[in-house]
């Protein structure tokens, strides 16, 4: 099974994304765990409260989330990965990154999926505005 097989979705865009069709993407028959994680926006960070973020992205973004995604795919145990990232204004409760993880066991699907999760975010050219109570605000470099 290629990458191109076991990476059903690897995006970065502006609109609000789905966690269960992530998790339906990865399905497989032979998959005894799915693991999703959302990242969600907090209201506060570090002591602060926050009110709006905003996410902006490199063009060669996509590509890099693909590339987290294929190496995660690459490993034996995993049957499936999808992952996206959110760019643009978001608000409280609002969804900025979505994964999942098909593998056969438990384990491995906690596992491979932390891997994505941690990746994408030490490696993504994707930057961060949040924008506090107090009226100031603050970039945050994502790599």
């Amino acid at each position: 099974m290629t990458s191109t097989d076991t990476v059903r979705i690897a995006e970065v865009g502006d609109v609000a994304l789905d966690l269960a069709a992530h998790e339906k993407a990865v399905a497989d028959p032979r998959a005894g765990a799915v693991v999703s994680f959302q990242g969600v926006v907090r209201d506060h960070d570090h002591g602060r409260g926050v009110t709006v973020l905003e996410y902006e992205g490199h063009p060669t973004a996509a590509a890099v989330l693909r590339e987290v995604a294929d190496e995660i795919a690459a490993d034996p145990d995993v049957y499936a990965v999808a992952v996206s990232h959110r760019i643009g204004t978001l608000q409280i409760g609002d969804v900025a990154l979505v994964a999942a993880v098909s593998t056969a066991h438990r384990a491995a699907a906690f596992a491979a999926c932390g891997r994505l999760v941690d990746e994408a975010k030490a490696r993504l050219p994707i930057w961060k505005r949040q924008v506090f109570t107090d009226g100031t605000e603050e970039w945050v470099n994502c790599p």
